[in-house]
């Protein structure tokens, strides 16, 4: 018999790549939560919308009464919750609504959550599973170069973004410990790949790239990030939720330690590579880098040991950044009509975060 799962924040970046798996290679039957906010959009969704195992519903994970008449409905036997406002410059620039999604919204989901659960027959009971996706921004920065996240490292978030998911990881575990749902949490690297909203910085960088717009690098560009490719972590997450053990943590990363700037520098290398048009006056696509002032708090360096997730679920990247990369940039040659639809509406591309 197939699986039931409730994916919150499908229609998101990784949210969606999530669906895109679970719909084209597993059995599953999968039903879609998005309130369909700024970042959430249909199009992502638009390789399985035909699929008859495949369901949509618009609601806020905060809405109560909304999320219990889903769960009464649907029954599902697992929630992957990845419903969450993400970007770290909007939390600078307006923390109330991650306040709002992150925390009470993720309270919210998980009261309605318990209420469905606790009634289960044994065998259902048993095997239910609230997957919660989160950060590995919650654990603030590495000062150490040989150190690494791993699923013991304390708590030290830096932006109201981090701090709101901190805080949310929190609340499932004390919803396991207190009530015992059955949760597993996963804190994952940064992300890139097909379908990423452009106010994030790889899609922002093509996208600016091809119009000849400035690539802004904040301050000298030495940030370092772990980088995972999407598809990748969507593999893992459903290695989670199904294999994964109750109460346990496990960091998600890509083995691919990357500067800000050797980033920035290998996406205009791969652009030229793939003959992308580049706009009057431009010679080279590294022309257009620029050095901005510096983020807020901006964390340092993260890096994740991902050594207990290969270890028990036998679980690898499979990209290297540069084949990821490549993808990467492909994709978003290819599919103009996707990218145009998303700056025609609510984001133009500005610089966001700047706190004044």
């Amino acid at each position: 018999m197939s699986r039931r799962i409730l994916v919150t924040g499908g229609a998101g970046f990784i949210g969606s790549a999530v669906v895109r798996h679970l719909v084209n290679t597993t059995d599953a039957q999968v039903l879609v939560v998005d309130k369909l906010t700024y970042a959430g959009n249909l199009d992502s969704l638009a390789p399985v919308a035909q699929s008859p195992r495949y369901a949509f519903a618009r609601h806020d994970i905060g809405d109560r009464q909304a999320i219990d008449d889903v769960l009464r409905r649907f029954q599902p036997d697992a929630v992957m919750h990845l419903a969450a406002e993400t970007h770290v410059d909007r939390s600078i620039d307006g923390p109330a609504n991650f306040i709002t999604t992150n925390i009470n919204g993720t309270f919210q989901l998980l009261e309605a959550v318990r209420h469905y659960w606790q009634p289960l027959a044994a065998e259902a009971k048993a095997a239910f599973r609230f997957h919660h996706i989160s950060t590995d921004e919650v654990y603030g920065d590495l000062e150490n170069p040989n150190d690494f996240f791993t699923e013991t490292t304390a708590y030290a978030p830096s932006s109201p973004y981090s701090a709101s998911k901190a805080a949310s990881d929190h609340l499932v575990r004390a919803w396991h410990r207190t009530y015992g749902l059955p949760t597993i949490i996963t804190n994952c690297s940064n992300n890139y790949g097909p379908y990423h909203f452009p106010e994030k910085l790889i899609p922002l960088m093509i996208l600016n790239a091809l119009a000849g717009k400035p690539l802004p690098v904040y301050g000298d560009g030495s940030q370092i990030r772990d980088w995972l490719y999407v598809e990748d972590h969507a593999q893992a997450l459903y290695q989670v939720v199904t294999r994964g053990r109750v109460g346990e943590t496990y960091t998600i990363g890509g083995h691919n330690e990357r500067r800000n700037i050797e980033v920035v520098n290998t996406l205009c290398e791969l652009l030229e590579q793939a003959g992308a048009a580049k706009p009057d006056g431009v010679a080279y696509f590294r022309d257009l880098i620029t050095h901005v002032e510096d983020r807020p708090g901006h964390d340092l360096r993260y890096a994740i040991d991902a050594s207990k997730i290969e270890r028990e679920l036998d679980w690898r990247p499979q990209e290297t950044f540069e084949s990821g990369m490549k993808k990467t940039i492909d994709w978003y040659l290819a599919n103009q009509t996707w990218w145009q639809r998303v700056k025609d509406g609510s984001y133009a591309g500005e610089r966001l975060g700047l706190t004044r």
